[in-house]
């Protein structure tokens, strides 16, 4: 488990003090791939480095299994630094080595015996992905296998936790998604707890168990992916999410697709785990008096299960409109009516 409280850290500037992480304090479990989402300027990174004191905190405290980066010497950081893994945004490989030898330096600044390094190296060449790509330098990889070689170095001394620093940012969105299969492979595998953190809300939909949503240094917004992306409370998560499914909040362009009905109800319904699964439609159409016209919707998966958003009309008498919104709601979905009959 990492327990960070009341984490700040401040830059002085010549003119002014710049608060690039404010009060922060967050919990995270071990074995979860726990997410920090920001737009630029918003402290991200910078409370990244501050996990393993690649920058000094100003105050606060950070544990790590019970241990207290934030009090350690020298020394004690820099073996606690061997079991925090970090992958960056821009990989920053060792261009003159080759990939086992990039893979293999972490282990050589550790003191590790020639025999164990050369089988923990094709271990993990293999646990990513790179067989037979060992004696080729980064300038012969793809960005995907350069990344590739970033998380089996980070890997070399196994650590309790792996930082993701942008990992993905720099990598077309396929490859992205391969990188994220494998982080999510590496968790599962190892039991790891991965700190990521992005800027683009679908790394956060695709691997996150929980997510910390960052403005200006504070914390603004937290809890399970699945909720934040159900319930975003804040504005920054609104505009994170509305990404993923513009139309969702331009319910405003509905009004080209409504009947200008006195009969109608316009309802959002949200389905939540094997909800979405549910032929709820097809259930209401039979055991209802209703006409159901089905205006726009969406299902999108995450690590807790998928979520699904559909705008529906319904046509009817108004008591049936009202019992079949009733059914609705005891059948386990969330119900919003936009435009009452």
């Amino acid at each position: 488990m990492i327990q960070i409280k009341n984490l700040k850290k401040i830059y002085q500037t010549k003119k002014q003090k710049v608060q690039a992480v404010d009060d922060v304090s967050l919990t995270i479990n071990q074995g979860e791939i726990f997410g920090v989402i920001g737009y630029s300027g918003a402290g991200k990174s910078t409370f990244i480095r501050l996990i393993n004191r690649l920058e000094e905190p100003t105050s606060g405290s950070i544990e790590i299994h019970e241990k207290e980066i934030t009090k350690m010497s020298a020394n004690e950081l820099r073996l606690k630094r061997q079991k925090i893994g970090m992958i960056f945004q821009h990989f920053n490989l060792l261009w003159s080595r080759t990939v086992y030898d990039n893979i293999a330096f972490p282990l050589e600044i550790a003191g590790v015996a020639k025999s164990e390094i050369k089988e923990k190296v094709m271990e993990l060449i293999h646990l990513v992905g790179l067989s037979g790509k060992e004696n080729n330098y980064p300038s012969q990889l793809s960005g995907g296998q350069k990344q590739r070689v970033g998380i089996a170095r980070a890997l070399a001394n196994d650590p309790e936790v792996l930082l993701c620093d942008e990992a993905t940012s720099a990598l077309d969105p396929e490859t992205t998604d391969d990188i994220l299969d494998l982080l999510v492979s590496i968790n599962q595998k190892l039991n790891l707890t991965i700190i990521l953190i992005t800027h683009e809300m679908h790394v956060i939909q695709k691997i996150c168990h929980r997510v910390a949503v960052m403005e200006n240094g504070k914390v603004v917004e937290e809890g399970d992916v699945l909720d934040v992306f159900v319930r975003p409370q804040s504005k920054t998560t609104k505009r994170f999410v509305q990404q993923l499914n513009p139309l969702e909040h331009q319910q405003d362009k509905l009004a080209e697709f409504i009947n200008d009905r006195d009969d109608s109800e316009v309802i959002k319904l949200h389905f939540i785990g094997k909800n979405t699964k549910r032929a709820l439609i097809s259930e209401i159409a039979k055991k209802f008096d209703v006409e159901v016209n089905i205006l726009q919707g969406s299902i999108s998966p995450t690590q807790e299960g998928s979520y699904g958003t559909l705008f529906i009309e319904l046509n009817g008498a108004n008591d049936v409109l009202t019992k079949t919104i009733e059914y609705m709601k005891q059948a386990g979905v969330e119900v919003e009516v936009l435009k009452h009959a």
